[in-house]
Order: C-alpha cells, then structure tokens, then sequence
C-alpha cells in the first residue's frame, strides 16, 4: 500500500501563488506516476499534472499550463504543484494521487487539500 499526504492548500487572493506538497510513504517503490487533481463544488473531479517517478515525462491539463508546475524532490517522495496567477475557477479541493503502473489509471489517493481562490 501507499499513503499520500497532501499539504499547502489555503486562501489566496486572486493573481496569488501557492505551492501544494504531497508526501508518499509505503510502498512507494511501486509507483510509475503520481499525479494532482482536483475537484471543484458541484463538479467532477478533473486531471490537473502528472510526473513520471523517472522524472521524465510530465503532462499539464490545458488550463493550467503557463501557471503550474509538477515537480518531484531528489527522494521521488514528494511532489510538488507549484501553482502561480491563481483564478478563482481553481478554487477546489486538490488530490494527489499515484499510479503503479503506465496505464493512465491512480491506485492510491490521498485526502485532499483545499485551495479557496478569492477575487
């Protein structure tokens, strides 16, 4: 099994920065790709980056690309979307989540961090 935490949501004001974290532990020897989404009220839960554990590879939904960064430290443990210009379309709450394999699917989820993006 794998854990992921995730850390750094808040309130921000719109044009702001923010960095979220998300901390794996377990058996994380077993993931190919870990990823952030997020999930806005009343709506589903949507794609936002993703890194290859090999660090090679990355990917950025369309609306976030020129804003956000995915990144990972030197341990491949902790990821890191580094989120700059915020707008109040990205208020959600952010998952992070990891994959074992190249599928495309995540097995494991962490609990969420909410982003509040004021105007």
């Amino acid at each position: 099994q794998v854990q992921l935490v995730e850390s750094g949501g808040g309130l921000v004001q719109a044009g702001g920065s923010l960095r979220l974290s998300c901390v794996a532990s377990g058996r994380t020897f077993s993931i190919y790709r870990m990823g952030w989404f997020r999930q806005a009220p009343g709506k589903d839960r949507v794609f936002v980056a993703a890194i290859n554990r090999s660090g090679i590879g990355r990917s950025l939904e369309d609306s976030v690309k020129g804003r956000f960064t995915i990144s990972q430290d030197g341990t491949k443990n902790k990821v890191y979307l580094q989120m700059n210009t915020l707008q109040p379309e990205d208020t959600a709450v952010y998952y992070c989540a990891a994959g074992a394999t190249a599928s495309g699917e995540y097995d494991y989820w962490g609990q969420g961090t909410q982003v509040t993006v004021s105007s």
